[in-house]
């Protein structure tokens, strides 16, 4: 098992920007993934399984609602801190970056800023220390980009909701505890809904035969006449924008998980660029070499600076979800790029487990697509400094 030596960039000395607070809460979630994620990260990988082991781990880092408030069991934190965490999380796997996010950002934001002070006070404590874990039901069979097509829907029987309809695609659908689901009422308003396990006619198959996010839980939500009790209804707000402004949390914190992938990837072509000797010399003293190592450093420190700006935009109630978008968007596609050069870089050794790079990428070619695509991504940003819709 090799040890984990990375070493994070930090080429324009942004650390400056941060606050001991900020560097303290990183360097604890650096350490730990170092300690408990690495060493056995490739093994589950290969094995496509969750490790359910490191849960707890995870609570104590921050990495289940760092931001929300202390008195519903979170840690207070503010945008940076959380994109920080999820920073450091990736940089060990997306996909336990993926079971982070959810957990963070499309089951405890939505109950917390959706919900009503019971639903706050059973469901938030108990999913902050990850004795409870939850899922975000939006996705289709038939609608991914377009959510508001969903046919997923609920009709009113007096005392109870009758629950109705599939969900695609769901990070740790499989092992949840709760499901965040968003349906349509007979009117067609889309409100959301806590389904709790074990209610009769809620099933969550998973998903197999993946390439991609293999060590992340991917399951189905399966609605069969689920009878939902009125008082798992989210109050505070409906209609699409309810779940798009989950997506606006998760979305944020994607672009600085990506980021930590791409340091990975960079940092290790970088220490196999000067300890690879070919032709007499390393690797790492060739032109070509040095133009790969170099163009990825800088889009990196572009990366840092746009997520950093976004954050504290966040902090002050001011970031849009059109900025949002610009920063998943374009810190996804530059981590893949960067993953893909490494890979170059470390040869026939970049496609095996014994290095990160290959799942990174293979990871990553699911992060450009979920939580709205590349493109969408773009219509977002086109729409924005347009003023015209551009997305049928």
């Amino acid at each position: 098992m090799k040890p984990d030596l990375f070493q994070a960039p930090d080429y324009y000395l942004l650390d400056d920007l941060l606050t001991e607070e900020h560097k303290l809460i990183r360097d604890a979630a650096r350490a730990w993934v170092k300690r408990e994620v690495s060493p056995i990260i490739e093994e589950y990988a290969q094995k496509a399984e969750f490790p359910k082991q490191i849960i707890s781990g995870l609570a104590e880092i921050g990495g289940f609602g760092p931001y929300i408030p202390t008195e519903y069991g979170g840690a207070g934190l503010d945008q940076i801190s959380y994109g920080l965490i999820m920073q450091e999380i990736e940089r060990g796997d997306s996909g336990v970056r993926s079971t982070s996010s959810v957990q963070s950002s499309l089951v405890m934001y939505p109950i917390w800023k959706y919900g009503n002070e019971e639903q706050r006070n059973k469901y938030l404590p108990k999913l902050a220390t990850g004795e409870m874990i939850g899922c975000f039901g939006l996705t289709e069979p038939d609608h991914g980009s377009n959510p508001g097509g969903m046919i997923t829907n609920f009709k009113d029987m007096g005392d109870h909701y009758l629950l109705n309809g599939a969900k695609m695609w769901i990070s740790n659908a499989p092992f949840a505890d709760i499901a965040v689901v968003w349906a349509k009422n007979e009117e067609g308003r889309i409100h959301g809904l806590i389904v709790e396990r074990g209610m009769e006619g809620f099933s969550t198959p998973e998903t197999h035969n993946k390439w991609s996010l293999r060590a992340s839980s991917t399951g189905e939500l399966i609605f069969d006449n689920v009878k939902v009790p009125k008082e798992n209804l989210l109050p505070n707000k409906s209609g699409l924008g309810a779940p798009l402004g989950c997506l606006d949390s998760a979305r944020y914190g994607i672009a600085w998980g990506a980021i930590g992938a791409a340091m990975d990837c960079y940092d290790t072509a970088l220490r196999y660029s000067k300890e690879r000797i070919q032709f007499d010399k390393p690797i790492g003293a060739t032109q070509l070499q040095q133009k790969k190592l170099a163009e990825m450093i800088t889009e990196i420190t572009k990366a840092q600076m746009l997520t950093w700006r976004l954050g504290v935009l966040r902090n002050e109630g001011r970031a849009t979800t059109a900025q949002i978008s610009m920063a998943k968007r374009n810190n996804v596609a530059m981590a893949l790029e960067i993953a893909r050069d490494a890979r170059q870089m470390l040869g026939g050794m970049g496609i095996t487990g014994e290095y990160s790079i290959m799942r990174h990428m293979m990871n990553l070619e699911s992060v450009v697509t979920y939580e709205g695509t590349h493109d969408i991504h773009l219509l977002i940003t086109g729409m924005d400094v347009t003023g015209f819709p551009a997305f049928k």
